[in-house]
């Protein structure tokens, strides 16, 4: 009974299938030996690709990618060519930028640019005035109070011989 059913569920397939990979590459390149794609449908092809729709395009493709497993010297010119250049020709991603891209996007970026100057500006025009803590005499009080605490005395204002301005960034409240 076990021998029946394991008969029944092993795979029937032509005896060509059967017979390893080889017997399966002779048979793809049989059917795509068959015939070769017609002038008519490569000519031009250069020109015509970006106008063809995308389901159109992929036919094409498909047909050119079966006829390529066949020995090469069985294609035509044309399929040869219409096969490279579909491949490596200057359309999608590899065309050309059109004339006077870079300009473009030149002059977006500096308008972009000088949008952000404007903003940044209107915003420090209506912002409001800085803190006391920002005022030079504050800053000089904070030097003082960061010597007598000996803050940071290995490489701060609190080390010896430091020769830095501490706190200080601002100018005095007079200038201002």
């Amino acid at each position: 009974m076990f021998l029946r059913s394991v008969a029944r569920a092993v795979p029937r397939t032509p005896a060509t299938l059967r017979a390893g990979p080889a017997a399966v590459n002779t048979l793809q390149t049989r059917f795509a030996s068959d015939h070769a794609i017609s002038n008519p449908t490569l000519a031009g092809i250069e020109k015509r690709w970006e106008a063809m729709p995308p389901q159109e395009q992929a036919e094409l493709w498909m047909n050119l990618r079966d006829r390529m497993k066949v020995d090469w010297h069985q294609m035509t010119l044309h399929e040869k060519k219409a096969a490279y250049w579909i491949a490596f020709g200057p359309h999608g991603p590899r065309a050309q930028a059109p004339k006077g891209e870079g300009w473009k996007i030149f002059f977006k970026v500096a308008q972009l640019t000088l949008a952000s100057f404007g903003v940044f500006y209107v915003i420090h025009l209506f912002g409001k005035p800085l803190p006391k803590t920002m005022s030079k005499e504050w800053q000089e009080a904070s030097n003082e109070y960061a010597k007598a605490e000996k803050i940071n005395p290995i490489h701060g204002i609190s080390k010896p011989d430091y020769e830095g301005q501490g706190f200080v960034q601002s100018p005095s409240a007079e200038k201002q």
